[in-house]
């Protein structure tokens, strides 16, 4: 994430447990309120974030037990927020098509469907997914 082109930044820390998910989120929708993001792309930032949160609490944590997950926001205070994850697993997502009997596996999909990209950088420990979202 590119702090300096983004003069709004905001990020926060939890321990691996699906209980942390609404908290990074809520956390993140109280952020985006006080930066004046509209309700509509405020929505779509923190649906994002759930799922990339989703996938960082059920994959990496069987990698890097303990560790903890980073959610982040940067916002360039015009009309593109980036949401990013960090967490301590080395392995990166992969956009497969889904079973349509699963009741899992369709995250990523919402993901690339709702932002203008998305990708993974690679981190001394695991790695991180970001998505950038132009409202």
């Amino acid at each position: 994430m590119n702090t300096e082109s983004h003069p709004h930044h905001w990020h926060r820390s939890f321990m691996p447990v699906v209980e942390n998910i609404p908290e990074a989120r809520h956390g993140a929708q109280l952020v985006l309120v006080s930066w004046d993001v509209p309700d509509d792309l405020s929505d779509t930032v923190a649906l994002i974030l759930t799922e990339l949160a989703t996938n960082a609490v059920r994959h990496a944590h069987a990698h890097r037990p303990g560790r903890t997950f980073t959610v982040a926001l940067a916002h360039d205070g015009r009309k593109t927020i980036e949401v990013e994850v960090y967490d301590g697993s080395p392995r990166h997502p992969v956009l497969n098509g889904y079973d349509p009997d699963a009741t899992s596996g369709r995250g990523l999909l919402l993901v690339d469907a709702l932002c203008e990209e998305w990708g993974v950088r690679e981190r001394e420990f695991g790695k991180s997914v970001w998505a950038r979202v132009v409202g």
